[in-house]
């Protein structure tokens, strides 16, 4: 096993695919940022299992195969890939949780399923499973343990749920509904509708309940205090308010305006909470 070069595809992969997380592992303490990309590249990958396959089969399958390699990396018999070499050089070195990764894996079965999500809760509980789970895993990984478990997995609800705001016209695309059916019934507005690129008003209604629910999240988070040593784990989240305000400017359209902003408006927001303590 070349850990070297796996860690470098890792590095490459996260750097390309997830931003937001690769330039929060630069506040993370020098001797683990090589983890914490593991573990993002992990992420990434069975993320991205939704997005490459068309039967739920061979998605569960894939899923399957990512629980395999997990085990196999914790046994130090690592699958013949980055990622799985990257994971069996972490969990060499640290204990992390099994239930974490089955969380994070089982809760992937959604993205590659034709479901639904019939409430809000149901969401969050997604994002608890995926986001939170991922915070969990890097909070251990950065020293601040298990004892940061609650306030990791507020954080990663009001991530994830600023995440499936953003990504409404990439999930449109693929036909694949992440706004839970509550609250398209309650404003009257149907799958067909958001796969079509349309909503108008009634989307916007919907955003901004989310939106409102993400920002609950965040403030339950904050409210556990200073993250401190796990502080690296939760930095992500200090983007969330930038995106929420972006989608909610007059006349934002969630299928002709991405919901993005600058690369040195997220380097500020990283650095100030850093620098602060805080997210």
């Amino acid at each position: 096993m070349n850990a070297d070069a796996s860690f470098a595809a890792c590095i490459e992969l996260v750097r390309r695919h997830d931003p937001d997380r690769y330039f929060s592992v630069l506040f993370a303490p020098k001797d683990v940022r090589l983890y914490l990309i593991a573990l993002y590249a992990f992420n990434y990958e069975i993320a991205r299992v939704g997005e490459t396959v068309r039967e739920p089969m061979m998605g569960e399958i894939r899923l399957a195969w990512w629980r395999e390699t997990v085990e196999g990396a914790r046994a130090g018999n690592p699958r013949r890939h980055d990622v799985a070499e990257a994971l069996a050089a972490l969990l060499g070195q640290f204990d992390l949780p099994q239930e974490l990764f089955d969380a994070m894996i089982d809760a992937r079965s959604f993205d590659v399923s034709p479901d639904t999500f019939a409430h809000v809760g149901a969401l969050e509980a997604y994002g608890a499973a995926t986001v939170g789970a991922l915070m969990q895993l890097v909070a251990r990984v950065v020293g601040g343990g298990e004892r940061h478990d609650a306030q990791a997995r507020e954080a990663g609800i009001a991530y994830a749920l600023t995440g499936v705001l953003r990504a409404i016209p990439h999930h449109a695309l693929r036909k694949k509904l992440y706004l839970p059916m509550d609250l398209l019934n309650t404003v009257n507005l149907s799958p067909d509708e958001i796969f079509a690129g349309q909503g108008g008003e009634r989307l916007k209604a919907v955003m901004a309940q989310l939106s409102l629910r993400a920002q609950d999240h965040l403030k339950a988070a904050r409210k556990f205090g200073r993250p401190k040593r796990a502080l690296a784990a939760l930095l992500p989240v200090a983007l969330v308010p930038a995106y929420l305000k972006c989608m909610a400017r007059p006349g934002f359209d969630a299928f002709r305006h991405p919901a993005q902003i600058s690369q040195a408006r997220k380097q500020w927001a990283l650095l100030s909470a850093a620098t602060r303590g805080k997210f």
